[in-house]
């Protein structure tokens, strides 16, 4: 079977402001028909890289294609076949919710006629048509991002990148928004996000990487890096020095979290009836492993301005 090409390839990506490296030489690349994602704390280097790919900020070094055209000689080529959900909502709000989407349709010169006929189907598509008339400072925060997303979508773009497309929503207003996604890949479009919700990244990407200080640390298969680099599951115990020891006569795998120890594991049940027969351990939990798990073990706890 053929080998397809990258949606975007990156090579020793670098982007500099002053003395500070915000992206340090990364490698990665993006297939057709995938939703991938990049995580990290704040300042890992992710938005920095995401602007690159749209084409709103310059490399400092490296090299990096989006559809094979190199970002600095073909920006504006790229810009029309992308589709982009920023993190702040800058709709108009001088204008209706289908005013909007009809500017917007205007920059890519697409015809009155066929704009409308997109913008229906967009509103129906969002769950907004009752909304279309309605100025946007009269819209839930909900309603707003949905928005966002259906703008995006009107140039009918093959890449649709999202900066936190779900930031602030409810849980009611993440999954209707994580349905529209899937969707968007099931007819075709690649997706690149950033977000800070680890379950989101876990439920929609297909592949990710995780970033650091400008450096990507891991990447691959969510599922895969949960059980590479944490286990199938995770027991909670309580910090003391008798639980401490117990594990350590066992060999186990843990980390130590202010009052509480975690041990990563794939026999959770022989881990939990050891605590319990010979460690004294007070309260014990056992749950399944998350994305979230490898992301605090690779990135740590400390909060990150």
């Amino acid at each position: 079977m053929a080998e397809r090409t990258p949606v975007i390839l990156a090579r020793e990506l670098e982007k500099s402001f002053g003395s500070l490296k915000a992206v340090d030489r990364i490698d990665f690349s993006v297939n057709p028909g995938e939703v991938f994602g990049f995580l990290g704390p704040n300042g890992a280097g992710k938005t920095s890289t995401m602007k690159m790919i749209q084409c709103i900020s310059p490399l400092s070094g490296g090299h990096l294609e989006v559809f094979g055209m190199d970002v600095e000689r073909h920006p504006r080529e790229i810009k029309r076949m992308l589709g982009v959900v920023p993190q702040e909502t800058n709709l108009d709000p001088e204008f209706t919710v289908f005013e909007n989407l009809m500017v917007f349709s205007r920059y890519f010169d697409i015809p009155r006629k066929e704009a409308h006929e997109r913008i229906d189907i967009l509103l129906e598509f969002m769950q907004l048509q009752e909304k279309r008339d309605v100025l946007i400072d009269k819209l839930s925060g909900g309603m707003k991002r949905r928005l966002l997303l259906a703008r995006s979508l009107v140039n009918q773009p093959k890449l649709l990148i999202m900066d936190e497309p779900t930031i602030g929503l409810d849980p009611q207003g993440r999954h209707l928004i994580w349905e529209k996604l899937k969707a968007v890949q099931n007819e075709g479009s690649t997706i690149v996000l950033t977000t800070h919700y680890l379950d989101e990244a876990e439920r929609l990407c297909n592949r990710l990487v995780i970033m650091d200080r400008g450096k990507i640390l891991v990447e691959g298969v969510p599922e895969e890096m949960v059980k590479e680099f944490v286990g199938t599951d995770i027991v909670e115990a309580d910090n003391s020095p008798e639980v401490l020891a117990c594990l350590e006569g066992m060999g186990a795998r843990y980390e130590v979290f202010g009052d509480m120890v975690q041990v990563f594991t794939d026999r959770p049940r022989e881990v939990a009836k050891n605590l319990f027969d010979n460690c004294n351990p007070g309260r014990v939990f056992a749950r399944r492993a998350t994305l979230e798990d490898v992301f605090l073990s690779l990135t740590g706890r400390a909060l990150k301005d």
